[in-house]
């Protein structure tokens, strides 16, 4: 267990009442993103409480009203994957980074620049989101996100979300790993199969055209070919 020390407080409000556990925060943080960790190695005591700075602990009674057991491990696991937690200084500050990345390389996907019709590159939106003073919410998914940023940086790089029908012809040598690779990546519209090559018709954001191609000639020698059937807003 973590000292109390160290610990910090993941708290939930449930039946009008707050419930609050102390936790390791580098354990709690990993447990959030799906590693197994026992609640006991997480936890700095184990309790629940109402208000951990004055140690008011909740009753049993409350515990089972509010998580349906009484049990504390099983009502601090729900507490630590659906409530708040506190994050140290540097915890804040690299997951921003990491979400601003995460963001940055979702819009790069799927906008494009709209007099271009090319991609614009994630350090360029990141240079975006900071002179529009876009803050990230480091604990909320990227994708949610994704709207109020792209309201947040229009003034300073236009882009625009966009879709474009593609298709793309795969010499029948390296059809299998072609074909592997791209219904990975996108849903097969159409498709037919030639005497000499696989050709199939995809749907893919605007800004993917790049790095799909890239993987693309990468399987078969740079032997794949792909043109652009039309442009579909979103």
């Amino acid at each position: 267990m973590v000292s109390l020390e160290k610990a910090v407080i993941a708290r939930i409000s449930k039946e009008g009442k707050t419930f609050e556990i102390l936790v390791d925060p580098d354990r709690a943080l990993d447990f959030r993103k799906g590693r197994d960790y026992s609640m006991e190695s997480i936890m700095a005591v184990r309790d629940i409480f109402t208000d951990s700075k004055k140690g008011e602990r909740a009753s049993p009674s409350d515990i089972e009203a509010a998580f349906g057991t009484p049990d504390p491990l099983k009502a601090a696991a729900h507490i630590l994957k659906n409530g708040q937690l506190q994050l140290t200084t540097e915890q804040r500050r690299k997951l921003t980074e990491e979400k601003r990345k995460q963001i940055a390389d979702i819009i790069s996907k799927q906008g494009v620049n709209p007099k271009t019709k090319l991609p614009h590159p994630p350090n360029r939106i990141e240079n975006a989101m900071e002179q529009a003073h876009f803050q990230v919410d480091p604990m909320k998914p990227a994708q949610e996100q994704i709207q109020a940023c792209l309201e947040a940086i229009e003034p300073v790089l236009p882009i625009k979300f966009e879709r474009v029908e593609i298709a793309i012809r795969v010499p029948m040598e390296y059809s299998g790993k072609a074909n592997s690779f791209v219904r990975g990546v996108a849903p097969v519209k159409k498709e037919e199969w030639k005497s000499d090559s696989w050709v199939a018709v995809l749907e893919i954001p605007a800004g993917m055209q790049s790095e799909i191609m890239e993987k693309l000639n990468g399987l078969t020698g740079g032997k794949a070919e792909a043109k652009i059937l039309r442009h579909l807003d979103v």
